[in-house]
């Protein structure tokens, strides 16, 4: 029977997408061992970044000899907190291994293959277009110093943010499915006035992700933050809240620290160095992955000053007309050709995801 390489290597990606956002600064890689054109092992890159994905799928005590590994970035060849996983896949005797990425962290960056060559293991390398960006955000982590930010938004059909009679633009369906994109990330940025106004907890409730959290980033220049509100209630919370503030008030400040709530001071949060500096002292923090949940007025300040690569917009098959609202200018957001529409059924509503780089 004939393998198709390429399938296998889509299933290894779709592994890797289970804990994206969650393994701080290690690439979340997906991991298969075939041996006789079945699936006999997988693994992932655990939750924190280690162990790798090739040693949990080699851990066991299978015969994996004369297997073939698929693997959504090339082993890691350098000593840290654990021994390279090309030591593992050659004294598991593999046979072939097949990759789609080549590592840029230089311990690593293409070294892999000759080691396994010299060790008498065919070694192959596949492009997997679905996936081309996948480790968009690590690489940018390696050659930028900075985070992956991006943004979500919801629109109603004439471009309204803001429905002045119900709390909700898209519908229920629109909502689960941005619960599953927050998963996809260490942390969600948003302001104060927008968490103020809608009491929300900007969290994942969806049945199995329950307890991926990611940390809460509030940029409130003026400290207007309400005490009591729902994200606030639970000083026990595994998630992080970090405050973002240009006031310096010291009563406000020990109140939220009593909450476990991390105070940043900035002098200024108006430009883009300003943001370039806060996104990289988050960065220094094992933060990768950031997704802005906010209103235009944040959005339209990141996306002006090229701070955003990628920008989810759902949009409602309704029109606002009357009730419809905006608290600042739409016309950056309806210059955006809506043509890269997620394929998933939102029940009348519609996912675009725009690649804000290349536009």
């Amino acid at each position: 029977m004939k393998r198709n390489h390429n399938n296998f290597l889509r299933v290894a990606f779709n592994i890797a997408k289970i804990n994206l956002g969650k393994t701080k600064l290690n690439p979340s890689v997906g991991c298969l061992v075939v041996k006789d054109n079945s699936v006999i092992s997988s693994g992932i890159t655990s939750v924190n970044g280690r162990p790798h994905a090739e040693f949990n799928a080699l851990k066991s005590k299978k015969n994996f000899d004369k297997s073939t590994i698929y693997t959504t970035m090339e082993p890691c060849t350098h000593y840290g907190v654990t021994p390279p996983c090309v030591n593992l896949i050659v004294k598991k005797k593999i046979k072939k291994v097949y990759f789609a990425f080549y590592d840029t962290d230089k311990r690593t960056a293409k070294k892999s293959k000759s080691k396994l060559i010299k060790n008498n293991i065919k070694v192959y390398k596949k492009k997997i277009d679905k996936f081309s960006n996948f480790y968009q955000g690590y690489f940018l982590n390696k050659k930028e110093e900075l985070p992956l930010v991006d943004a979500k938004i919801a629109l109603s059909k004439d471009y309204y943010t803001i429905d002045k009679k119900n709390k909700w633009i898209t519908n229920i369906f629109s909502r689960d499915r941005a619960h599953l994109i927050r998963s996809e990330y260490d942390a969600i940025i948003s302001t104060s006035k927008s968490i103020n106004r809608d009491n929300s907890m900007l969290n994942c409730r969806l049945n199995g992700f329950n307890n991926n959290k990611p940390d809460l980033i509030i940029i409130d220049r003026n400290l207007i933050i309400k005490k009591n509100l729902k994200i606030f209630k639970n000083s026990k919370n595994k998630r992080k809240i970090y405050i973002v503030t240009t006031v310096k008030d010291k009563k406000k400040y020990n109140y939220f620290k009593k909450k476990r709530i991390i105070m940043i001071y900035k002098k200024s949060l108006n430009n883009k160095e300003d943001f370039m500096e806060l996104f990289k002292n988050f960065k220094k923090i094992d933060l990768g992955r950031i997704l802005v949940e906010s209103g235009l007025i944040l959005i339209n300040h990141l996306l002006v000053n090229g701070l955003i690569s990628n920008l989810y917009l759902f949009q409602s098959h309704l029109k606002l007309k009357t009730r419809g609202k905006n608290n600042t200018s739409n016309k950056i957001i309806k210059k955006f050709k809506l043509s890269n529409r997620i394929k998933v059924n939102l029940n009348g509503d519609n996912l675009y995801k725009v690649d804000v780089n290349n536009v």
